[in-house]
């Protein structure tokens, strides 16, 4: 298979953004009249959208559900911390530029593919500099679904004008390799990011990479393979 195009997740693959998450939930927490939460906690809560986010930071557990009642003015509260924050002090992982910088050298068509909504998901880019290497950006609230379900991976192939079965996926979590895998796409993780606190290892994909430059080279690799004849014995 030739590979032409990488959708790429956004959160804990190319940017840690906990900080400034963490920061608007905290506030969230404290305009309720709850104690913060410690960072590595909410960064368990990261990975099924902005939605869950606050219902997971506003009950203080990753399975729990914030009152009905509460829900909206919570997420509001969240938003409206979050469009102040959003980038300050969030970092662009190790090898994240060098490796986008491999992708486009190799004539790949880019694009990220995240649950964020797109009224952060476009601000963060230009704030840390990675918005010009895309191609596409497909965002929370782009499609009617959000990942673990296939539909923001097929619309992301389709925006690039590429087959699912010429992509491959990375990320970071079980929400990106279901997508993936639900799409037809090949998946790669990374180890550094969120995956509400599990391990990728126990995840099935097509490899774990270090970096997203490593991500690059396995593309890379893939393709010289694929171009590769195979002689059969004499």
């Amino acid at each position: 298979m030739t590979y032409r195009a990488v959708l790429i997740d956004l959160d804990g693959t190319l940017v840690d953004s906990v900080p400034d998450l963490a920061h608007a939930a905290n506030a969230m927490r404290v305009a309720f009249g709850l104690t913060p939460l410690r960072e590595d906690v909410i960064a368990t809560f990261v990975g099924k959208g902005m939605e869950n986010l606050v219902h997971r930071t506003l009950s203080g557990s990753l399975e729990g559900e914030a009152e009905r009642a509460r829900f909206p003015d919570a997420l509001q509260a969240f938003r409206d911390a979050y469009h102040v924050v959003n980038g300050e002090k969030a970092r662009v992982f190790e090898g994240v530029v060098e490796g986008l910088q491999d992708m486009k050298a190799q004539g790949l068509r880019v694009a990220v593919v995240t649950n964020k909504p797109a009224e952060f998901t476009l601000p963060l880019l230009e704030r840390i500099g990675l918005r010009a290497y895309f191609d596409a950006v497909v965002s929370g609230d782009s499609v009617a679904r959000k990942k673990p379900d296939p539909m923001p991976m097929l619309h992301a192939c389709e925006l690039l004008g590429v087959q699912p079965a010429e992509a491959v996926v990375v990320g970071d979590s079980m929400n990106d390799a279901s997508a993936a895998r639900a799409a037809g796409c090949r998946v790669l993780l990374v180890p550094y990011g969120y995956n509400e606190g599990r391990d990728v290892h126990a995840i099935e994909s097509d490899g774990i990479v270090a970096t997203l430059l490593d991500a690059a080279r396995w593309v890379s690799q893939s393709q010289v393979l694929s171009r590769t004849p195979v002689h059969p014995q004499a």
